[in-house]
């Protein structure tokens, strides 16, 4: 990595744009540094996957993790929705934090469609623009054409773009150097270790800032997509947007550093602690769903006879830990006065509790579960 030159600056008239190397190249790995950190990610991700294996229905959890990566991808761009809000109908989220409740939602959608997709087209600009464009789709920014790269100059920082922190390369410069990252993504004759590829992919993609708006939080989400593609995580478990947000100075500082000082090694080191942080936390995530689960379990015992309804109405809660009297109705196909009698022994047994304390529209949430999350 010592002759990795991250790029030039390129006069536009009244400013300059950065205008990065091309990466889909031969790279050469000399930093022992990197090289034990490198060891020690691909160890805790081999734990991740192979956990996540033995997790009875992980589907149901995912959706769960999908929510949080959601929530604190958004937040790094501003948002105040927390998982709580976002798991509410948008009625009942309050008229001021309504757009910052529809841009995680959204996020929420592009990230699911985006898993399914790559079961038809390879990680590929294609799949990047049609990401973008579900992530935009009637939010703050639906006007700065979705799905497609811009056509005009962008930057990052600053009222303008004469006090810019950063100002990205100019927009005749995007499909060339896109072309390259794909061919990167893509290159099987160049070996180079997975963990860095992605750690590379997703600086050059910030760097070049494809999109007027939603590109960080398309970076961010590139980097589960790549993982689920190359097979390195057999389900998407592993989501770094908690880290680069509680560490969302040293994540922007570490970019920087790059592009002013070529230093790509500080880039890497840091995007494999955390991958090692994050998969520790994931696992531990799922040790404490396995308690939990348990602790559920043998409390639904106690229901009897409708001790299967209750497991249905906490399985369909794994996924959506928040739900109502018709919601109960439709899970278990029961009367309506059935509903409101198990929801009630439910509360009783302390696995969900009211959150509205109407009389009527009342809510229940499954706060042990909510709170893991939290």
């Amino acid at each position: 990595m010592k002759d990795f030159l991250a790029g030039h600056y390129i006069s536009q008239g009244s400013y300059k744009s950065f205008i990065p190397s091309k990466i889909n190249r031969q790279w050469k790995l000399e930093s022992i540094e990197v090289i034990d950190l490198l060891s020690k990610a691909d160890r805790q991700l081999g734990r991740l996957d192979m956990y996540s294996e033995y997790i009875p229905n992980i589907d149901l959890f995912i959706s769960m993790h999908v929510l949080k990566e959601a929530t604190q991808s958004s937040k790094i761009e501003g948002t105040k929705t927390n998982i709580k809000e976002v798991l509410q109908e948008k009625e009942m989220i309050a008229e001021e934090k309504r757009d910052d409740w529809e841009e995680v939602q959204n996020y929420i959608s592009a990230l699911h469609s985006a898993i399914e997709e790559l079961e038809k087209i390879p990680f590929s600009s294609r799949l990047i623009k049609n990401t973008h464009k579900i992530l935009l789709k009637g939010v703050r920014g639906k006007h700065k054409i979705p799905g497609e790269f811009r056509t005009s100059q962008n930057w990052i920082g600053g009222a303008s773009i004469a006090d810019a922190i950063f100002i990205p390369p100019i927009h005749t410069e995007i499909q060339s150097l896109m072309s390259d990252l794909e061919k990167f993504t893509h290159n099987e004759e160049t070996i180079f270790p997975d963990l860095l590829k992605i750690a590379l992919i997703h600086y050059q993609f910030e760097t070049i800032h494809p999109f007027l708006d939603g590109n960080g939080r398309v970076g961010r989400l590139m980097i589960t997509l790549y993982l689920v593609e190359k097979r390195i995580l057999k389900k998407p478990i592993l989501y770094l947007s908690d880290f680069f947000e509680k560490n969302r100075s040293l994540y922007y500082d570490n970019l920087m550093i790059v592009r002013e000082k070529s230093d790509i090694k500080q880039w890497f080191k840091f995007f494999l602690v955390g991958v090692i942080e994050t998969a520790k936390n994931s696992i531990e995530t799922f040790d404490k769903i396995l308690k939990l689960q348990k602790e559920v379990d043998e409390k639904l015992e106690k229901l009897g006879s409708r001790m299967n309804n209750g497991k249905l109405i906490i399985n369909y809660m794994y996924k959506q830990p928040i739900i109502n009297a018709q919601k109960v109705q439709e899970v278990i196909g029961s009367s309506m006065p059935t509903a409101y009698k198990i929801l009630s022994e439910l509360e009783s047994l302390n696995i969900l509790k009211e959150m509205t304390g109407a009389k009527r529209g009342k809510q229940y949430w499954f706060p042990k579960y909510i709170r893991i999350f939290s």
